[in-house]
């Protein structure tokens, strides 16, 4: 299903932790305000069902997000994440304090990005990944581009590609034959 290189696929190996931005990456990049300043976000229903399916399979989860948002908080926890850094425009003090709490090394970790604020984060981690409509000069720095847009189910795409490589989608599709 998917083209990788044998680079790619011993770099998708050795992940322990997947790292993901918010906008852009689980929602389409949009912002939505009411009248009251309340915001809104759109999170696809595919995301979110891959995210769990990884972490099931092992696969750690965090979020590092420029912005704060009471929508993400809620998601994240609806989803069972509980590394949620919410914020962070200097992502790398987040991308440490992860790597300590959780023992990883760098090359353990891909991240999902889309603008350049993910840069610092995609540029020390083993495997970056932008999504399909991320900003030119993102897509430089990735080893993996999705197929699909942000917020469009690449969330998805990108742990169904993980589980295959390390041997753990077939039986998450197991589980439901």
């Amino acid at each position: 299903m998917f083209d990788l290189s044998s680079e790619q696929i011993e770099k998708i190996k050795q992940l322990k932790l997947l790292i993901l931005d918010v906008d852009g990456v689980l929602t389409d990049g949009r912002l939505f305000f009411d009248q009251q300043g309340n915001e809104y976000k759109c999170f696809h229903a595919r995301d979110g069902h891959g995210l769990k399916l990884l972490k099931q399979t092992g696969v750690e989860i965090a979020v590092i997000s420029g912005r704060s948002s009471a929508t993400v908080a809620l998601r994240m926890k609806n989803l069972g994440i509980e590394h949620v850094y919410q914020g962070h425009e200097n992502k790398r003090m987040a991308f440490q304090e992860i790597l300590q709490n959780l023992q990883l090394s760098p090359n353990q970790v891909a991240h999902v990005g889309d603008d350049l604020l993910d840069l610092p984060i995609m540029t020390q981690v083993g495997f970056a990944i932008a999504v399909q409509d991320a900003n030119f000069a993102v897509k430089q720095y990735a080893d993996w581009c999705t197929q699909t847009l942000g917020g469009q189910g690449a969330v998805r795409e990108v742990c169904d590609l993980i589980m295959q490589v390390q041997g753990s989608f077939d039986k998450v599709l197991q589980g439901y034959l």
